[in-house]
């Protein structure tokens, strides 16, 4: 499909200069930019780039030179990675799904599905379920009994939905993401060795043989509006009341929320995170990559995790966290580098334990 830079710029809100009603098809990188795609070139680092492409417009900083810079037409974006936001909506138009119910489809007489909906290939839906208008629901998909699903969602290849698992409007669910299996929920008959660790911190009576009994998930997930979900992430159901997903929230590939656990609105979970059960996460939370919280913790709003931390205390709101055990940001930095010096300081103390020994010999 093709945009005008004129459409490109209301679209964005954004300045533009030059020949307005020049069209594009797509956008790209400056240096592989071609002759019909609009260049990316936001800071002055790519025009270097923009140089060696083919590209005769492009999206770039405020005030920049763009006749000079050799192009026909420019759009200007005062903050360039919110321009991106803005042009790859306008030019993503996502998977391709038919209008209707795919006669594969095997769509249970008791479900309703919302005017405009669109059902894919093989697609299994479930007793009762809802299905909200102009969702689109790609192929292989399965959504179990009771659940409901809210308007203009897109639901991609391979995702599975559990039973009465309740999502708001405009979901976003990458594929073979699973919302609502059972949590990690077990007991043993007696005292477990788990049990005993906690109580102890390291110290057990004795290491005896045990079996795990499972303690079945009643609740199911309750997820707001406006969510996305990526690819192979998981949510768990409750174990009696339901593990709930705050609007806003934007959840990367491989993400594990367990049950029970409770997480507030416009939270951002890189790749990797896991929160063990019955945590609760307050707003606007950030967590890096591979971040990992302990079970029945607080996390407060506005707490930011960076990559890698290990969350094994509460966390007061607004602290910026680092490292494993996690601590403030700074003190985790600090200790970092005194970690960097350790190695000087043994052999410093290793020089002097040398001459405080000669010195007692000489005495």
């Amino acid at each position: 499909m093709r945009h005008t830079i004129r459409d490109i710029a209301t679209a964005l809100g954004a300045e533009a200069a030059g020949d307005l009603d020049l069209t594009v098809t797509g956008a790209a990188e400056p240096a592989m930019a071609g002759s019909d795609h609009l260049a990316l070139a936001m800071s002055p680092a790519y025009a270097e780039g923009l140089a060696r492409g083919g590209a005769r417009a492009a999206l770039l900083w405020p005030g920049a030179d763009w006749q000079g810079l050799g192009l026909k037409a420019a759009i200007f974006a005062p903050r360039g990675r919110l321009a991106m936001a803005g042009l790859s909506r306008l030019m993503d138009a996502g998977p391709a799904i038919a209008a209707g119910i795919h006669t594969s489809a095997v769509v249970d007489a008791t479900a309703r599905i919302g005017e405009g909906a669109a059902i894919g290939p093989f697609v299994v839906i479930g007793a009762g379920v809802v299905i909200g208008a102009r969702a689109r629901i790609a192929s292989h998909v399965s959504i179990a009994e009771g659940a409901m699903i809210g308007d203009d969602a897109l639901i991609c290849q391979g995702a599975r939905i559990g039973a009465r698992v309740v999502i708001g409007a405009r979901f976003i669910c990458q594929p073979g993401a699973v919302v609502g299996a059972d949590g990690l929920s077990f007991v043993t008959p007696e005292k477990s060795g788990v049990e005993e660790i906690r109580e102890t911190l390291g110290t057990r009576d004795a290491i005896r043989a045990q079996s795990w009994t499972r303690i079945h998930s009643l609740g199911s997930v309750v997820i707001g509006d406006d969510v996305e979900l990526g690819a192979n992430a998981c949510i768990d159901r409750g174990t009696i009341r339901d593990t709930v997903v705050g609007d806003g929230c934007k959840i990367d590939n491989l993400v594990h929320i367990a049950h029970n656990v409770e997480v507030g609105r416009d939270c951002l979970f890189a790749a990797l995170v896991g929160i063990a059960g019955s945590t609760r996460i307050g707003d606007r939370v950030v967590m890096g990559g591979q971040v990992g919280v302990g079970d029945n913790l607080f996390v407060g709003d506005d707490v930011i995790a960076g990559g890698g931390t290990k969350i094994l205390t509460s966390v007061p709101a607004g602290r910026a966290v680092l490292g494993y055990p996690a601590a403030k940001m700074e003190t985790s930095i600090e200790m970092h580098k005194a970690l960097r010096r350790l190695p000087r300081l043994a052999q410093r103390v290793a020089e002097l334990e040398k001459v405080i020994s000669k010195l007692q010999q000489n005495d």
